[in-house]
């Protein structure tokens, strides 16, 4: 699909971040460690040490933490399942595995350091080829950082349920392979093609998630079972009516099953688990499964700057603590600074390695600042912040972020002129009638507010997501689908892209599928359709 307009954006002037305090070195206690080389005790006893800092200095509120050591192998195998354990089987991935392992064996690319699942426990993946100062700064980074944000935002307490996560992934796992068992892999593998294809039109935006109760799941399963073997549904009768009806009746009857089917629904795997004419009842649980995960990860997509901003900034706080204090030597304080500043490092926007904004460097830099604007305000903070500047409550002060905002409101709320100029941040305007762009907001009094409302906006995923809803079926006919998408931003969806989607939701739907790209005028632009083969 095409790509909404976005902001440009150079590096920062300085790309490490300076300490603006001028710390004494207290050599209170022996270092917990010296040389590259770990082992179980030493990672023992620098999880203590850290747990003490983020507990007792920090006031983390977090969930147990399990952590875990595993291979690169084990790690690439996480990243092909997104990065969660016990993932049912599918084809693609193992294609991921394949080209990750690929990329990573030839050196064209790295693996992450760990992966941390937000379920209670904590669950932290650490991998066997970090030296002993990178074990240390990727279980503060996962396993207080991550695990506070996940436990405390508003919006993982509302739309996930980590108590139930892996429980739920373990009956996700054994359902699809009895269904292989008893349906075979093809045709498993069919309906999983076209619901992965949906994935991100499976996602109620509107109301709370429901506990994952595995027992009830079970129990509602056979339910419907029982509730569809007894049940004649009149939406699906075949036989031909014995009275023609008018044009008036036929609308009034559309209608009425319009405001039943509750048309029009932007959850399409919702609509297509609840009301396709030909699936079958395993069809449908394996549609609810990738539409739960997708709810699952819908979090994470709104506060992947606020998340790893979050990380970083207890990273770098427990490090620097864990220094001060004497826990760790001087040579792995260089080897942290060294890592450390490679991670938050932004690109400026004419160089090869630009790939946008780097959320690690925004999320860090905002932290830092707000930190700076509760200690060391200057006039113009005071101005922009009257409600924390000066307070000296720096860690309460981001606790209230971490826990109430998403990355859009985030940034609305929190990004400050000083980042803005640090940032060199400016505005470009893409008029698709115009043959350049324009940059119309730079960072100066006249475009701070510009230019934080339009970054604010790449990051809403009112924005990312494609609006499609079903807007029409014709269940007094011939049972087909009318889709509506409306255009953002006079984009159009990409052709080839947008035919395959409508071949999936056929595949699903049995019957003819048409999707009409609409502009906000109400014009139909481009219409996609896939019919029913005779």
């Amino acid at each position: 699909m095409a790509a909404p307009k976005s902001n440009g954006a150079t590096g920062p002037k300085s790309q490490a971040p300076a300490r603006k305090k001028t710390v004494t070195r207290k050599a209170a206690m022996a270092p917990i460690f010296e040389g590259a080389e770990w082992d179980f005790t030493k990672v023992d006893n620098c999880f203590q040490a850290i747990e003490k800092i983020a507990l007792e200095e920090m006031r983390l509120d977090v969930y147990p933490t399990q952590i875990e050591v595993i291979t690169s192998e084990q790690m690439l195998d996480a990243y092909s399942s997104v990065g969660m354990p016990m993932m049912y089987n599918h084809w693609s991935f193992g294609k991921s595995f394949l080209r990750d392992e690929t990329s990573y064996r030839k050196g064209f690319s790295g693996l992450a350091y760990e992966i941390v699942i937000n379920s209670n426990p904590c669950i932290c993946y650490i991998m066997e080829e970090n030296s002993m100062t990178m074990q240390t700064l990727v279980m503060a980074h996962a396993a207080f950082g991550h695990n506070h944000f996940f436990k405390n935002n508003h919006l993982f307490q509302q739309w996930t349920d980590a108590n139930a996560i892996l429980e739920y992934l373990q009956f996700a796992k054994n359902y699809i392979a009895k269904c292989e068992e008893r349906h075979g892999k093809k045709e498993v593998e069919k309906i999983l093609d076209s619901a992965h294809a949906l994935r991100d039109q499976g996602i109620d935006k509107f109301t709370r998630r429901q506990k994952l109760d595995i027992a009830a799941q079970r129990q509602r399963q056979i339910d419907r079972e029982e509730y569809e073997r007894s049940q004649y549904s009149e939406l699906w009768r075949t036989l031909p009516e014995t009275t023609k009806k008018n044009n008036e009746e036929i609308d009034a009857i559309e209608r009425d099953l319009a405001q039943k089917l509750g048309l029009p629904e932007s959850n399409l795997l919702y609509f297509l688990e609840k009301h396709s004419p030909i699936l079958d009842s395993w069809q449908r649980e394996i549609l609810r499964i990738v539409r739960s995960l997708a709810q699952y990860f819908y979090p994470q997509r709104q506060t992947k700057l606020m998340n790893e901003g979050c990380a970083c900034f207890v990273h770098y706080h427990i490090m620097n603590r864990l220094y001060d204090t004497g826990q760790i030597t001087e040579g792995a304080m260089l080897e942290f600074i060294d890592f450390h500043t490679r991670v938050v490092a932004q690109p400026d926007f004419d160089t090869p390695y630009y790939n946008g904004i780097n959320p690690y460097a925004l999320g860090f830099a905002m932290m830092k600042d707000i930190e700076r604007i509760c200690e060391n305000p200057t006039d113009e903070d005071r101005e922009w912040f009257p409600d924390f500047a000066g307070n000296n409550k720096a860690i309460e002060t981001l606790k209230e972020a971490w826990r109430n905002f998403r990355d859009e409101s985030f940034i609305l709320q929190y990004l400050s002129p000083h980042l803005i100029r640090e940032f060199r941040l400016f505005n470009l305007h893409d008029d698709m009638t115009q043959s350049h762009f324009l940059v119309n907001a730079i960072h100066n009094e006249q475009g701070y507010r510009a230019v934080r409302s339009a970054l604010a906006a790449q990051y809403s995923v009112a924005n990312t997501d494609l609006d499609i809803q079903v807007a029409k079926v014709d269940l007094h006919g011939n049972r087909s689908m009318v889709l509506s998408h409306s255009m953002s931003h006079e984009i159009p969806l990409n052709e080839k892209q947008a035919r395959m989607v409508v071949r999936h939701i056929h595949r699903l739907w049995g019957y003819d599928v048409s999707l009409n790209s609409i502009d906000p005028s109400g014009k139909v632009i481009k219409t996609y359709a896939e019919e029913k083969q005779s």
